[in-house]
């Protein structure tokens, strides 16, 4: 399993994603899940994947090999609507090769968020299922996006993030989240990468990777622990009486 976010503000868009691919008693392994094609003041395009690590490889490699060919790719792609079909028609490929093969086991189990922006035209974040289809969030409804063990880091996400959160409020407020998940769920774990994108920058300024025991991230978890214990404790009684 695996938890990833994507979210949609004014000022920009934050991603995340944890590492972790397989978990048990004595058995986890880590792979990075965010994937960035980035060319300086013409496109920034961010996916975020869930699922099947097999899966998942696959598709980025069918888009990266793509991109070097004269059709339709990522760096050709006028609009992220057509990123995100870019990815669905690879998604589409990869289960038509492997599905028959893996009909015993789930069948192909893939999804993406992809989200970014493309000169000429607004910032845009899609969330794309593992058939193929896709919608897009809008600030004035739906801002975020989450996949894969997504409900144990969504009621801070909901508390928090409005469409004029700042860009570091929000990377603060997914980290909570990640950890908030973390402390539930054994199948989502360190590294953390995330990357925050300023709108109309075309550009990567701010990404980093939370590993195991960094300092920051764990400040953050335990202010965060400490916080929520002390607002509890100030909360008024129940009324009880029947």
């Amino acid at each position: 399993m695996t938890y990833c976010v994507g979210i949609l503000l004014k000022e920009g868009m934050v991603f995340a994603s944890d590492s972790r691919t397989n978990a048990g008693v004595d058995n986890f392994a880590t792979f990075c899940k965010m994937t960035v094609f980035e060319r300086h003041d013409d496109r920034v395009l961010v996916l975020l994947s869930s699922g099947n690590l097999a899966g998942t490889q696959a598709v980025i490699s069918l888009l990266r090999q793509r991109g070097g060919t004269d059709g339709p790719s990522v760096w050709t792609a006028r609009t992220l609507f057509d990123v995100a079909t870019l990815v669905s028609d690879a998604m589409r490929d990869v289960d038509r090769r492997d599905g028959p093969y893996l009909s015993g086991s789930g069948g192909f189990n893939a999804s993406f968020i992809v989200g970014g922006q493309i000169a000429g035209e607004p910032m845009r974040l899609f969330r794309i299922y593992a058939e193929g289809n896709f919608i897009e969030a809008a600030l004035d409804s739906t801002p975020y996006f989450q996949t894969g063990e997504a409900k144990y880091g969504k009621p801070i996400i909901d508390r928090v993030i409005t469409p004029s959160t700042l860009l570091a409020d929000a990377a603060k407020c997914v980290l909570v989240s990640f950890d908030s998940t973390m402390r539930s769920n054994l199948s989502v774990g360190m590294p953390i990468d995330l990357l925050c994108y300023e709108r109309d920058s075309l550009r990567v300024r701010m990404r980093r990777r939370f590993d195991v025991g960094d300092p920051y991230f764990m400040a953050l978890s335990g202010e965060w622990s400490a916080g929520v214990r002390d607002v509890f404790s100030r909360l008024p009684e129940p009324d009880l009486s029947t």
